[in-house]
């Protein structure tokens, strides 16, 4: 009876050996390789639209599917943070109130106001086009909502340290250098 007790558990213990961690090793390796695309999908994508000024229909089309192309659903996010310059005003010392002052003269700071992807999406959708202006921000985020291989094994062989938050991303984010013709 100790002998086939034996028997069994290093036969188990050779099928965990021989196939599960290997398994693991490549589901793991796949979501590195799904990881790369999707950074590099992303990456092109703010690229691309920082260097012309605009997100077109087309260029959101292709990212798109290039994300699909590893084989994962996910949760797209954008943002542009929207220069608004601040007008050529002087602060008076003795009224406390601003002024015109020399229109090529600007004091202050630059404000940054934020719009995000239901209202990009809106004007691509209307428009096709969305055009930014030389100096806004551009951020992109892609992350995974569907639960891989890899994440399945992880969470079954580590569910005791409950450690079950890993997903494929990609993000980037680049400051807009010219300003699309639109504007």
């Amino acid at each position: 009876m100790g002998d086939s007790l034996i028997t069994v558990v290093a036969i188990l213990l050779a099928a965990i050996l021989m196939f599960i961690f290997p398994m693991m090793a490549m589901s793991e390796r796949n979501d590195d390789v799904s990881e790369l695309a999707v950074q590099t999908a992303v990456a092109e994508f703010v690229n691309n639209a920082r260097n012309t000024g605009k997100i077109t229909q087309a260029n959101y089309d292709k990212l798109i599917a290039d994300l699909y192309a590893t084989g994962n659903t996910f949760d797209l996010a954008m943002e542009i943070q929207v220069l608004d310059s601040n007008p050529a005003r002087k602060k008076n010392t003795q009224s406390g109130l601003y002024t015109s002052g020399n229109p090529g003269q600007k004091i202050g700071e630059n404000i940054y106001y934020s719009i995000y992807t239901s209202q990009i999406m809106d004007e691509l959708d209307a428009a096709g086009v969305k055009y930014m202006k030389e100096g806004d921000i551009l951020t992109v985020r892609a992350s995974n909502t569907n639960t891989t291989i890899s994440q399945m094994l992880k969470n079954f062989f580590y569910s005791l340290s409950g450690n079950d938050t890993y997903s494929i991303t990609g993000s980037h984010s680049g400051l807009v250098t010219v300003t699309g013709t639109g504007n």
